[in-house]
C-alpha cells in the first residue's frame, strides 16, 4: 500500500484568516499590538524561530496563552476556510490508489472539525495533530506514526506541505517530499506553483 501525507493549514486549506485572528486576539489580551496577516502567517511556518518567544515574548508557551488561543480558535476556526483549488478534485482522484492522512502542527480536534466542514475529511484515514505527539514538525515523531500506523514502508509515502517545517520532518523521517507555494510561504526555490504540477510529481513518484 502506498501513502500521502498532507499538511493541513496553507497545504489543504486556507486558513490564514482564523489563525491571524486567533494569534492577534492572544496579543492584545496580553497588551501586545496586533500584526499583520503575511507576516504573522510567514512566521508561523518558520522553522528558525520560538514562536512562543516571537509572538508572545515568552519561552514556550503558557496555560494563559493556549487558553486564550484556544477559546476563540474554537469560536472562530470555521470562518473563512476555503479548500484551495484543485485539491477536492486531486483527493478524489489520489483516494482510490492511496491511503490519505493528515499531518498537521494544529490541535486533532479542531483539524477534524475543519476538514469535516468543507467536506474533505471523509478521504483521510488518520488526521494526527500536536497533541498525538510529544514532538511536532519539523520533528519526525507525526510522520513515523503514520507510517507504522498504517505499516506503511518509507519509500511508499510522500508528504505534501507549504512550509519548510513539512519537507523537515519528512527528510529527518527518510521519507519523500513536495513543497508547494499557494500557502503562507512565500519559496523563492524548490517548491510548486499550481495543483496539476503537484498530481504530476505524486505520478512521477508513483507510476
Amino acid at each position: 500500500m502506498r501513502l500521502i501525507m498532507f499538511d493541513m493549514d496553507g497545504t489543504l486549506i486556507d486558513s490564514g484568516f482564523a489563525i491571524t485572528n486567533t494569534i492577534n486576539y492572544v496579543r492584545e489580551n496580553l497588551g501586545f499590538e496586533k500584526l499583520e496577516k503575511n507576516h504573522i502567517l510567514e512566521k508561523v511556518n518558520d522553522p528558525t524561530i520560538n514562536s512562543a518567544e516571537f509572538f508572545y515574548g515568552t519561552k514556550e508557551f503558557t496555560q494563559e496563552q493556549t487558553k486564550l488561543f484556544e477559546e476563540y480558535y474554537n469560536q472562530h476556526c470555521l470562518s473563512d476556510l476555503a479548500v484551495y483549488d484543485g485539491i477536492t478534485k486531486l483527493i478524489e482522484d489520489l483516494k482510490g490508489d492511496f491511503t490519505l492522512a493528515v499531518a498537521t502542527n494544529a490541535n486533532s480536534t479542531y483539524a477534524y472539525k475543519m476538514l469535516n466542514h468543507v467536506g474533505l475529511a471523509k478521504y483521510f484515514s488518520t488526521i494526527l495533530g500536536y497533541d498525538s505527539v510529544k514532538n511536532p514538525k519539523p520533528h519526525p515523531e507525526m510522520v513515523y506514526k503514520i507510517l507504522d500506523k498504517h505499516n506503511i514502508q518509507k519509500h511508499n509515502a510522500q508528504l505534501i506541505g507549504d512550509s519548510y517545517k513539512d519537507i523537515m520532518a519528512a527528510t529527518n523521517a527518510g521519507v519523500d517530499s513536495v513543497l508547494v507555494n499557494w500557502g503562507f510561504s512565500n519559496h523563492e526555490k524548490d517548491a510548486i506553483e499550481t495543483v496539476q504540477e503537484l498530481e504530476n510529481k505524486i505520478k512521477a513518484k508513483f507510476y
